[in-house]
């Protein structure tokens, strides 16, 4: 069987690091993207990624190989089993590329966007066929971090849902379905919530941004990383589960919400997170602190999977 044929529109970040993916899942890989600059572009953003897919234990000898730069949107999707846009952000641009992608790609093409928010109900609105339309939202790194949210839209199909589900399952992603739709799907809202607090206690002095992340990293990072909030809570109640959590503890956890913070990025609020910022330099460059991130990251990683409890009978 010859491999899958996928197209990646957009190779900012999120798109160069899909390549990646895909060029080691083994797929036939174009690019379309009108920077002047791709080739080298790539280049240098694939060679950032191969160490990690190496430690993921893919086979990156030959990640070029199977890789192919088309700027010709019409020609870069003609022949594609899978289209992953990344555009920017804007629900004009992204209508207005997925009706030359449905005119131009195959008809049996599974067709994915990778938006951080706006619904595809939104963005198919101008598609003839916007049931084969489907959110699937990596959280970034895609090449690296497991979760793929796949979000359809309201007229989005079945059929489109499985096949992408299927299809980021293969590339050793965890894809989760969303029930339904909602502004910036659930990732990207549980970790606003999280920071719009950080950026509360840092503005108003109570921790600096190092001390922030230091406490989320020695605490619930750790715990959340291993159960997640909901389980984590179980456990909390004691033998009683969540039900004796929510009785003992809800109260005095809701009783503090009115509390939480409500910062703005103003002026002042900007520069003094900019400012501790610059103490990040003192580790690394961004790229040295990437690098670290990842392998940290997918070690990790291996230790959840080699430890999670094996399925009861």
């Amino acid at each position: 069987m010859s491999p899958l044929r996928a197209t990646v529109v957009g190779a900012g970040l999120i798109g160069a690091s899909w390549t990646a993916l895909f060029l080691a899942g083994g797929l036939e890989v174009t690019v379309c993207d009108p920077r002047p600059d791709l080739d080298a572009y790539l280049d240098t953003e694939l060679a950032a990624c191969e160490p990690a897919l190496r430690e993921l234990g893919f086979d990156t000898a030959q990640l070029t190989a199977r890789l192919r730069l088309e700027p010709d949107l019409a020609l870069a999707v003609a022949q594609a089993d899978v289209v992953q846009e990344n555009g920017p952000e804007r629900l004009p641009l992204k209508q207005e590329l997925w009706q030359r992608i449905e005119q131009y790609a195959p008809a049996n093409a599974l067709l994915a966007t990778s938006t951080s928010g706006i619904p595809a109900t939104a963005i198919a609105g101008a598609l003839r066929s916007p049931e084969r339309l489907v959110v699937g939202h990596p959280f970034n790194p895609p090449h690296l971090i497991p979760l793929v949210e796949i979000v359809p839209g309201a007229l989005t199909s079945a059929e489109t849902v499985e096949r992408a589900r299927q299809f980021y399952a293969s590339l050793g992603k965890q894809p989760q379905v969303l029930r339904k739709e909602v502004p910036g799907f659930v990732a990207n809202r549980l970790q606003s919530a999280l920071f719009r607090e950080a950026v509360h206690l840092v503005a108003t002095g109570v921790v600096t941004e190092q001390e922030l992340d230091s406490v989320v990293t020695s605490s619930i990072g750790l715990r959340w990383a291993v159960d997640g909030p909901f389980r984590s809570f179980h456990l909390g109640g004691g033998q009683g589960g969540l039900p004796d959590f929510l009785a003992h503890l809800g109260p005095q956890m809701e009783a503090a919400w009115p509390a939480l913070g409500t910062p703005s990025f103003d002026e002042p609020t900007l520069a003094l997170l900019i400012a501790q910022a610059k103490e990040f330099l003192a580790e690394g460059s961004v790229t040295e602190l990437a690098a670290e991130r990842d392998h940290r990251q997918i070690a990790l990683m291996r230790a959840l999977d080699e430890n999670r409890p094996l399925p009861r009978s």
